[in-house]
């Protein structure tokens, strides 16, 4: 968890839940909040303080951590992987509410928000969404700069590959692996492999033109 105040890199949707989770657990505010949107309002109490690329100039003024709230999952990584080699740390948070395996393992830049449950040694890479209520079981492989939407259940033993994302109240059965880029829909339920880059929904999930 990160000991000091952090920069926030997305003043979006998911920007506000992740001010939230960190106000949730009594650490100081961002140091501020950048985003390349000209029109964004920024963050409720953080001061917006210009574009994206002003992280450099922050980082050589003393800013040492840095989150990267934004939901697409290429975009995310990228700025993630760009911030570390800036120098930046990119610490794991995680909502008080989440419950997690003493032997499960997060990566950095990753995220636990409210009521998420991650089982006993399961893998979770780095610039990882895991959002609201959902559930990753035992020995899941959650690859980098994934998002698991809320709601959805990842049974024991899944493995998601990187940049794929799995959708609101999915469920995916024991041991299923889910390629990486692929999309799993809202509400489906996953039983056979997903194949790279593919997009699947229904139940059984299928297919989508």
């Amino acid at each position: 968890m990160v000991t000091v105040p952090l920069l926030l890199v997305g003043a979006g949707g998911h920007g506000r839940a992740v001010l939230e989770l960190i106000r949730h657990c009594g650490l100081p505010d961002p140091v501020g909040v950048l985003d390349d949107d000209p029109a964004s309002a920024g963050l409720p109490g953080v001061p917006r303080l210009g574009p994206v690329a002003m992280a450099e100039a922050l980082n050589r003024q003393g800013v040492a951590a840095a989150h990267v709230a934004l939901g697409h999952n290429a975009r995310r990584a990228a700025l993630g992987e760009w911030l570390a080699g800036l120098g930046f740390a990119l610490p794991v948070l995680q909502h008080p509410s989440a419950v997690v395996a003493g032997t499960a393992r997060i990566g950095p830049g990753s995220v636990l928000l409210p009521r998420v449950v991650l089982g006993a040694a399961a893998e979770v890479g780095a610039h990882v969404i895991l959002n609201t209520g959902c559930i990753v079981e035992h020995d899941c492989r959650i690859g980098d700069a994934v998002h698991v939407a809320p709601g959805a259940v990842l049974g024991g033993g899944v493995t998601v590959g990187a940049h794929a994302l799995v959708g609101l109240g999915a469920s995916l059965r024991p041991g299923v692996a889910v390629g990486d880029g692929a999309v799993v829909g809202v509400g489906a339920a996953v039983v056979s492999p997903v194949a790279p880059g593919a997009r699947v929904g229904g139940v059984p999930a299928a297919p989508l033109r």
